[in-house]
């Protein structure tokens, strides 16, 4: 079991969960804000939209399912579940579609642009409070630190998967725009900003050869 999960001390977790929780949250809103907008979604979400139109399942509700389909890439790669993944998994979907009836839904393209812009600033903070946790990385992350341990460089890795999600999700219908284009330029200095702020460092007796985590990549969007 210790092979599977990577668990800090429970002293250490008490203290990050509530920058974790708080993290992820503000990544569900950030996200249902983008999505609101409709000018186009980040790349995962670009998917899970193509498959909740063929479902008819809320974005939300295709986030959550889809992070444990994600894990099962985990066991090939022999990744450790972090406390973090599993409440990535869960806490990003499930805040999303509470927060989504309770935003302005308008054709107003000021109205638009305002929830876009707000979803592009709060997803900075919600990165760099979720992965300056140090609990675990997300699904999408460890799939692609395992495959980037097998050879190729992180960047290479992550630029791949997020083309192959973005790709299917164009297929399936997901919302491909000016937003896409937005949150694939302005994530990376955004979250930096963040984790230089709010980074905790690896809680005490981690080991990176036994327990890996992703860089702190500004990059690695918590979805």
């Amino acid at each position: 079991m210790s092979r599977l999960f990577a668990v800090p001390p429970w002293p250490e977790v008490r203290r990050r969960l509530p920058r974790l929780l708080l993290g992820l949250v503000l990544c569900g809103v950030a996200f249902a804000c983008i999505v609101d907008a409709r000018l186009g979604l980040d790349p995962w979400d670009v998917l899970h939209e193509g498959v909740a139109h063929h479902t008819g399942l809320e974005i939300g509700l295709v986030t959550t399912p889809t992070g444990f389909v994600v894990l099962l890439g985990w066991i090939p790669l022999r990744e450790r579940i972090g406390v973090g993944t599993l409440c990535n998994v869960v806490v990003i979907g499930t805040v999303m579609d509470l927060v989504a009836p309770h935003l302005p839904h308008s054709d107003a393209t000021p109205t638009r642009w305002a929830l876009l812009v707000a979803g592009l600033v709060l997803v900075g903070p919600g990165i760099g409070f979720y992965i300056g946790a140090h609990l675990g990385p997300g699904p999408r992350d460890g799939i692609m630190t395992g495959l980037a341990q097998r050879g190729p460089s992180i960047r290479l890795v992550r630029t791949g998967i997020e083309l192959v999600a973005l790709g299917i999700g164009w297929t399936l219908g997901g919302t491909v725009g000016i937003g896409t284009v937005l949150f694939a330029l302005t994530v990376g200095p955004n979250a930096q900003f963040w984790l230089e702020r709010l980074d905790l460092g690896h809680p005490p007796g981690f080991d990176p050869a036994v327990d890996p985590e992703p860089e702190a990549d500004p990059t690695l969007a918590a979805n």
